[in-house]
């Protein structure tokens, strides 16, 4: 049969994350750039082109668009375009034509690369040239010398380039190549081998440390993923069943000597009266234990002290959302500290705490776009609450921990 050819044009970048999550949300800004995209478009129009000087009609097709590709500094979309050659052309016939790559060229290729002639202080030698195999079976298999150091006569040589429209922006251009140098280049300078001077760090204290939690579980499905957050900041936690036998054995505690710092109250199902949360506070209140609440724990807090619940037009599960802290948000002591005026959170939840019916004693330390309550505290007692997740994926995980880290450093009672 015919021989099939495959190519993989390769265009648009962007910077990796610090890890998956970020990772995630520098794939979607990818995705939607138009520029990206018309980059690879352009690219991978000239490749069919190619292909169809020596394809059989009909057979030069992509298949597949936009695919993400990782690499260890940065994010890829790569498009793959197949054909079939017709009977006169083999593997070097399909090789020579694709020569040079569109997406090392530009385009048209011929005043593109005359261009690149004119222009650029250094010929490009091997940058943009291929290396691979050549089968005894007259098959071929090759790729582009892009990420590639050169070493000849113990000098290391790196190029890196990107591909230029008329919409683009010559300072991020610029820092694109030097992107994609960076690797190549550590590789060449780092030296792994050398002896250090090591200096001891000095022990870092957590927010946490010497400090004891009791969560309250309200029956939720991410309770665990909080009390692994919680304990993160360094303190000791206990999660307890919602109910009279969580305020009997805080009250054991109590009667120990062994009072807790804090009771964070879990997000949940239902509503706060399904829990008793008011039964609850009036017990932190009593016995003087500064409280935290996520979610229900907002709303129990709101219902507690005099507030008003409502009930969102569509509920919201798993969706992302940005928030703005307002201006007591802003303010030092807030569990918002050294956080940004506005970032993302995940929502799951249909009530919300009326911003109207909101009671005097209870600040919002932050809204949604379209209004909602997403943070209070109160301004006498030391109690603060979040509407959203701080321990998911949705929520950047250095917020969710920085909300919780500031919580258990500015909640606590006066001494007495």
């Amino acid at each position: 049969g015919a021989i099939r050819v495959e190519t993989c044009p390769i265009s648009g970048t962007v910077a990796r994350g610090v890890d998956a999550l970020e990772d995630a949300a520098r794939v979607k800004s990818l995705i939607m750039n138009l520029k990206e995209e018309s980059e690879l478009t352009m690219c991978t129009d000239v490749d069919r082109n190619d292909k169809s000087r020596i394809c059989e009609p009909g057979s030069v097709k992509v298949i597949g668009r936009r695919q993400i590709e990782m690499y260890s500094r940065l994010i890829h979309t790569v498009d793959h375009v197949e054909g079939y050659l017709r009977p006169e052309f083999d593997a070097l016939d399909a090789f020579l034509c694709h020569t040079w790559a569109v997406t090392v060229t530009g385009a048209p290729k011929t005043w593109a690369i005359q261009f690149v002639e004119d222009q650029e202080r250094s010929a490009r030698c091997w940058y943009g040239g291929a290396v691979g195999l050549v089968g005894f079976d007259g098959s071929m298999n090759t790729g582009l010398t892009l990420r590639t150091v050169r070493v000849k006569n113990g000098i290391a040589e790196v190029r890196a380039g990107a591909t230029l429209l008329y919409d683009s922006d010559p300072e991020a251009e610029e820092l694109e190549t030097e992107l994609k140098a960076s690797a190549m280049l550590d590789a060449i300078t780092s030296n792994d081998l050398a002896m250090e001077d090591t200096v001891l760090a000095e022990p870092v204290t957590k927010a946490g440390d010497g400090k004891s939690i009791i969560l309250i579980d309200h029956e939720d499905s991410f309770v665990h993923t909080l009390g692994n957050y919680l304990r993160q900041t360094g303190a000791d936690v206990m999660t307890l069943r919602s109910g009279p036998s969580a305020l009997a054995r805080i009250q054991a505690l109590i009667d120990s000597g062994k009072k807790p710092d804090m009771v964070v109250l879990s997000p949940g199902p239902g509503s706060p009266k399904d829990f008793e949360l008011s039964t609850t506070l009036s017990f932190l209140e009593k016995n003087k234990i500064p409280g935290f609440g996520v979610c229900l724990g907002l709303q129990g807090m709101v219902e507690h002290f005099g507030g008003e619940l409502g009930v969102l037009g569509y509920p919201l599960h798993g969706k992302p959302t940005p928030i703005a802290l307002t201006q007591s948000g802003q303010n030092s002591g807030s569990i918002f500290e050294g956080l940004p005026e506005q970032f993302d959170v995940a929502r799951y939840h249909s009530l919300y705490g009326l911003n109207e019916k909101m009671p005097e004693c209870l600040d919002v330390t932050a809204l949604s776009e379209d209004g909602i309550v997403m943070a209070i505290k109160h301004k006498t007692l030391p109690y603060a609450a979040v509407q959203f997740h701080p321990e998911s994926i949705l929520t950047s995980p250095k917020h969710g921990m920085k909300i919780l880290q500031n919580a258990l450093k500015v909640l606590s009672y006066e001494c007495e």
